[in-house]
């Protein structure tokens, strides 16, 4: 029934009977011999049934060879009942994913809703797919993963709320009762509507790092800052309502919802805070990646992204050149006592590990800190299935940059920034650095238009990264993008 592919390890019971002439508890303790592999229970048992097949007219190069044959199995067989379900699985979720893909990998993802790990991995497929998987909302967003379709109908996956890292279920469905079906207005209608016995502060800012109030407001930072605001409001018409208290001439209109704030007020978050903070939230970088504004530079650079690189090595490539984002670096013993570092990296296509020795580790450690931006050249070997990787090379991307970069783009929403962008523009460059000149253009994006309108400053300015660094911490700088 399988076409003399040996599948199930009920089959090799079956040859050992037929052929060696083995009962049915000797041929299940060959199948047990082999699944653990171990070489003495193995050389007996092959002396069994070559001795057995040997008694039944096989020869002895047949006799060897097929059981060859069924210790080759060993690695990757099952039983009938395990195999003929998993395959039936199998065979369900290959169609589900073929012929509904977005609903599939929604449905995948909440039920590995508490890995960060999978949870990036169905992102990524997500993509590769061309399905787009939106940010967390408070105003969109179900407690789980749950599918979209816009206007056009184009079908997206929206973030579970309770995915976010930090939220519970329970205090997901907490926003999600509140909200109804009306939309929070700002974020004084979600303080009034806040249950504070279900909703802490810690939610509502690792709510606002991953970007969830982004429909209520744009700036993070103010959400972050206002969360205890936000609880006492709460807490306050809560009481009102349970002390039977009301307007005296009914529902007046609220007051419009103003941050309170001690000292100055805290700057908006630039893009690299945002997706620091956004990474940090969610466990992987999901409305955009710190690599993004090099994007133009590293294809001057030819830079390789891990997946293509990965696909090389699998093909007999060993090195190649790969801008990254260090997300963690840790440092442990080998066992001839010298130090070892392993670095986490990722670029826009997924995450990664590589190590480093004790040389390349005194040598580059300064340079791997998290959160920094690198060019890395990497060594890597297939070990099985996984890709191992080493660093030979680590060069800070912004010094690369500098080498072949001709310009800034530099997107705004309105006129606000231009006089400190004006002032960040004259900046002399810090001692030792002798920047090369470029173009600088300003990025005006309409929102309401979904539009964006270009215009480029006359001459030539210096281009460092302390220059652009010191762009980037504007507030109302969208992004600083590198050309």
């Amino acid at each position: 029934e399988t076409f003399g592919v040996i599948i199930y390890q009920e089959q090799v019971m079956q040859i050992a009977q037929l052929l060696a002439g083995y009962s049915l508890g000797e041929a299940d303790m060959l199948r047990r011999a082999m699944g653990k592999k171990i070489k003495k229970e193995m050389d007996d048992q092959r002396d069994r049934f070559v001795q057995g097949a040997l008694a039944r007219g096989l020869s002895q190069a047949k006799a060897d060879e097929i059981f060859d044959l069924l210790a080759k199995f060993a690695d990757y067989g099952f039983n009938k009942s395990h195999a003929a379900a998993y395959a039936l699985i199998a065979y369900q979720t290959a169609w589900f994913k073929a012929n509904h893909p977005v609903e599939f990998l929604a449905a995948s993802m909440t039920l590995d809703k508490s890995n960060t790990d999978k949870l990036a991995e169905f992102r990524n497929e997500a993509q590769r797919l061309g399905v787009p998987v939106a940010a967390p909302c408070v105003n969109l967003s179900g407690v789980d993963f749950d599918v979209h379709a816009d206007a056009a109908g184009q079908l997206s996956i929206r973030y579970a709320l309770s995915a976010v890292k930090g939220v519970g279920s329970g205090q997901a469905a907490a926003i999600v009762a509140q909200r109804g079906l009306m939309a929070f207005a700002d974020l004084g209608d979600f303080g009034r509507r806040l249950n504070p016995r279900e909703v802490n502060r810690r939610v509502i800012e690792t709510l606002a790092c991953a970007g969830a109030f982004d429909s209520v407001t744009p700036d993070r930072a103010e959400v972050f800052a206002s969360a205890e605001q936000l609880l006492a409001m709460g807490n306050r018409l809560q009481d009102e309502r349970h002390a039977g208290q009301s307007a005296l001439f009914g529902a007046d209109a609220p007051e419009p919802f103003r941050a309170r704030r001690k000292g100055a007020a805290p700057a908006a978050w630039d893009s690299a805070e945002l997706l620091r903070r956004e990474f940090e939230a969610i466990g992987f970088f999901l409305s955009g990646h710190p690599l993004d504004a090099y994007a133009a530079v590293l294809k001057r650079l030819r830079i390789v992204k891990w997946t293509e690189f990965a696909r090389s090595v699998r093909a007999g490539a060993t090195s190649a050149r790969l801008a990254a984002s260090v997300l963690d670096r840790s440092e442990r013993r080998t066992k001839s006592g010298t130090k070892m570092g392993i670095v986490t990296l990722s670029d826009a296509s997924g995450q990664y590990e590589a190590i480093l020795f004790q040389e390349g580790l005194d040598q580059f450690r300064d340079m791997l800190d998290k959160g920094a931006v690198v060019l890395v050249t990497l060594q890597a070997n297939l070990d099985g299935e996984d890709i191992r990787a080493r660093i030979l090379s680590v060069e800070p991307l912004e010094e690369a940059t500098r080498r072949v970069q001709t310009g800034l783009r530099i997107f705004l929403r309105d006129e606000r920034p231009v006089s400190l962008i004006a002032e960040r523009l004259a900046m002399r460059p810090a001692k030792g650095q002798s920047p090369g000149e470029g173009e600088i253009s300003l990025v005006l994006v309409l929102e309401r238009e979904r539009n964006e309108v270009e215009i480029r400053l006359p001459g030539k300015y210096p281009l460092s990264a302390q220059i652009a660094g010191a762009l980037k911490t504007i507030p109302g700088i969208v992004a600083v993008e590198h050309v």
